[in-house]
């Protein structure tokens, strides 16, 4: 079978090849119908455009780059889901690239998203500096930043209010009674976990509390469970376990569970237990995980949508910073529902009350 053209698939299609050529180049334009009567006759005839020469007539291809910090969490593969199903339904295609958290593995992402010809370029930085970003641009490649504020005009941005999520974790322990608590980070270089730490000596504040005695900062080497479990045991060693154990996010939560349960201490029994993100690992753990949820793939949604938005015209929207709110997630670990062993009724630990309407939403605000 020889090699099919445009021109069969628009007759095919009962449409002109201009607008075949719409629906592989510039698919928002073409109405739901029509592109989908177009792509039926793409998969009929086994049409493949050669995309090299597309590329080098519109100078980009129909590509956009995601760099994460770390594929092997949960949290930023359900970003790259929802950023995915978004592209993919406007017909791009998505590379992603894992920089973990390194300045130099982000700049390889980088480069080779500039040398494939991304339309735009959505990250997570691995920290502050946002001058390569601006090189990109130069190049006429849109940027989106996800999870991080862009604390500039002239950048889009999608994230989650850490602050907000550090007072809620917090203050809910709080409500539990106790006063002796461990807060498990990572890197310091990390904004995140930089913000949630912030949150929690709101929350201390809040309550009349001097962060100085009520909390102790442990700083993880790596946001992963090995790290968190490795914590717990030095903790455990050390005999200065807490009485709760607020971690930056649920794979140092789960580690943590994990090494608390395997020498014997009860969680929430001896240890109440809140991680961060919510992933889905969380409800399934032994002990069932409390944690702060952030909407994960909707971060991931919003993000391409605006990125694509400024990839089709970038002069034609304002740059937005959407900010969503997090949600508290009450569970075993800190005595909420499913209680069922006997080192869990050991402590009287109570929930706090339900959170009032609108106190954890996840509202856009621009």
């Amino acid at each position: 079978m020889g090699t099919v053209s445009i021109k069969e698939v628009a007759r095919l299609a009962r449409v002109s090849p201009g607008t075949v050529s719409n629906v592989l180049n510039r698919p928002e334009r073409v109405a739901p119908t029509t592109r989908e009567r177009v792509r039926q006759a793409i998969r009929e005839l086994g049409f493949v455009r050669h995309g090299s020469a597309s590329t080098l007539r519109a100078g980009h291809s129909r590509t956009i780059g995601l760099s994460v910090m770390d594929i092997g969490n949960p949290f930023f593969t359900d970003v790259a889901a929802g950023a995915e199903d978004v592209a993919s339904d406007l017909g791009y295609a998505v590379i992603l690239g894992n920089s973990a958290g390194t300045r130099s593995k982000e700049e390889r992402n980088l480069l080779v998203f500039a040398e494939q010809r991304v339309r735009g370029v959505l990250i997570t930085p691995s920290d502050e500096a946002l001058g390569p970003l601006d090189g990109l641009r130069e190049r006429g490649i849109s940027v989106v930043l996800v999870d991080h504020p862009a604390h500039r005009p002239d950048l889009c941005s999608v994230t989650v209010d850490d602050v907000a999520g550090g007072r809620l974790a917090v203050a809910h322990l709080l409500d539990l009674g106790v006063r002796r608590i461990g807060y498990l980070t990572g890197p310091r270089t990390i904004r995140q976990c930089l913000d949630r730490g912030r949150g929690a000596g709101q929350a201390l504040a809040a309550a009349g509390l001097d962060p100085e005695t009520v909390l102790e900062t442990v700083e993880a080497p790596a946001m992963t469970a090995r790290a968190g479990q490795e914590t717990a045991e030095r903790l455990i060693a050390s005999g200065r376990l807490p009485e709760a154990i607020f971690c930056a996010n649920d794979l140092l939560a789960l580690g943590v569970l994990r090494g608390l349960l395997q020498a014997g201490v009860g969680v929430p029994g001896d240890v109440a237990l809140i991680g961060y993100d919510d992933i889905d690992f969380a409800a399934a753990s032994a002990v069932s995980l409390s944690s702060v949820r952030q909407p994960t793939y909707r971060l991931g949604q919003i993000a391409a949508e605006l990125l694509l938005e400024e990839c089709g015209d970038p002069g034609a929207h304002a740059h937005r910073q959407i900010v969503f709110q997090p949600e508290l997630v009450v569970r075993e670990s800190t005595g909420g529902p499913g209680r069922t062993s006997a080192t869990t009724r050991r402590r009287a630990l109570t929930c706090s009350p339900a959170p009032k309407p609108g106190d954890a939403t996840l509202k856009e605000i621009r």
